[in-house]
C-alpha cells in the first residue's frame, strides 16, 4: 500500500500524486464516502443480489478515503493495471474491477458537488444555468492521443493533421474565471473545430449581450453571433496591418483564459497519455471527470 499518512502531511506531494491539495482531498472525501454508500445500497437492492451489505471477503482498499486515493491516483498518473496493483497490493484483474466501480462513484460525487460541466445546451435558460451571470465566454478545441486503430477507415477518421497522430477532439467553453461550463461529447480528431461547434448547435442559444471569444479556427462564427471577438486572418496578397496585428495580440491575451482551463484539464495523465482503455466512451468519462476536478479545484482554491 502507498503511504497514506505521508501523503496527507505533504501538500506538494499530494498535488503531484493525485492532482488535489490535502484540503481539497478532505473536502471531497466526505461526499465521496456518502456516494459510495449510495452505490453499495443500490447494488444491494438489485434482485440478483442476495448477500447483505458488508458480507463476503474484505477487500484490500478498506476505507472510502483509500478508495478515493485509488481512483484519483489512477486518473492523475494513469498507470497500467499491473503498476496500480503493485502500489495497492492487488491483482491487475481486481484493479480493473475497482476502476469500473469507482469511476461512476467519483462522477456521482462531482455531480452532487455541482462542478460537472453541462453536456447539452438547448435554450438560453440552460446556458445561464451553466454560466450564471456570465458576460464573456471563451471557446476552443483540444485533442487527446489514442491508440492507432488497425482498421484503416477508422484510423483515417481519427487522424489529426495538426497533431500528426490519431486523436479524439472536443470543444471547451469557459467563463472569465476559467470554470468549464460546457463540454459536448468527444469526437474523432479529424473534424474541424468550427464543424464541431456547428454540430452541437449552441451559438444560437447564447444571448447577444454575451461576448464570444474564439481563435481563427472558428472563422465564420461572427456571422452567427453579433457579439464576437475573433482575430483577423491575413493572406499573402492582403497581409495584416500593424493595427490589426496589435488588435489580434490584445484578443489573444484575453482569450488565453480558455488555454489555462485546458491546461487545468490536462494536469491529469488520463488526458495527456495515449488512451489504453478500450471500454466504450471511457475517453468521454475521463474528460468529464477531469473537467469536474478542475472546477472543484477552482471553487476550493
Amino acid at each position: 500500500m502507498i503511504n497514506k499518512e505521508r501523503l496527507l502531511r505533504d501538500n506538494r506531494l499530494c498535488k503531484a500524486i493525485i492532482g488535489l491539495s490535502v484540503e481539497e482531498l478532505k473536502n471531497l472525501a466526505a461526499e465521496f464516502s456518502a456516494c459510495y454508500l449510495i452505490y453499495r445500497y443500490r447494488k444491494k437492492n438489485r434482485k440478483d443480489h442476495e448477500r447483505q451489505m458488508g458480507a463476503g471477503q474484505k477487500g484490500f482498499i478498506p476505507t472510502p478515503l483509500d478508495k478515493l486515493l485509488f481512483i484519483l491516483l489512477y486518473l492523475k498518473c494513469y498507470p497500467t493495471y499491473d503498476l496500480q496493483g503493485l502500489l495497492f497490493g492487488l491483482d491487475r484483474t481486481r484493479v480493473c474491477r475497482w476502476v469500473k466501480i469507482l469511476l461512476p462513484v467519483l462522477e456521482m460525487t462531482l455531480g452532487r458537488e455541482c462542478v460537472l460541466p453541462a453536456r447539452q445546451i438547448r435554450s438560453a435558460e440552460e446556458f445561464f444555468r451553466a454560466f450564471p451571470g456570465v458576460k464573456d465566454v471563451f471557446i476552443d478545441g483540444t485533442e487527446r492521443p489514442v491508440q492507432k486503430p488497425k482498421n484503416l477507415r477508422r484510423r483515417k477518421k481519427m487522424y489529426s493533421g495538426k497533431k500528426k497522430q490519431t486523436t479524439r477532439k472536443v470543444l471547451i467553453m469557459t467563463d472569465e474565471t476559467r470554470k468549464i461550463g460546457f463540454i459536448p461529447m468527444i469526437k474523432n480528431g479529424r473534424r474541424h473545430d468550427k464543424r464541431l461547434l456547428d454540430k452541437v448547435d449552441i451559438i444560437r442559444h447564447i444571448p447577444p449581450e454575451v461576448t464570444i471569444w474564439a481563435d481563427t479556427g472558428f472563422q465564420g462564427i461572427d456571422k452567427q453571433h453579433p457579439n464576437t471577438q475573433i482575430p483577423k486572418k491575413g493572406t499573402r496578397k492582403r497581409p495584416l496591418s500593424p493595427e490589426q496585428k496589435q488588435e489580434n495580440k490584445i484578443i489573444s491575451g484575453i482569450r488565453i483564459t480558455v488555454e489555462h482551463a485546458i491546461a487545468g484539464i490536462k494536469r491529469l495523465g488520463c488526458m495527456t497519455q495515449i488512451l489504453r482503455n478500450r471500454r466504450p466512451f471511457i475517453d468521454d468519462t475521463f474528460l468529464l471527470l477531469s473537467a469536474g476536478l478542475w472546477n472543484f479545484h477552482l471553487r476550493t482554491a
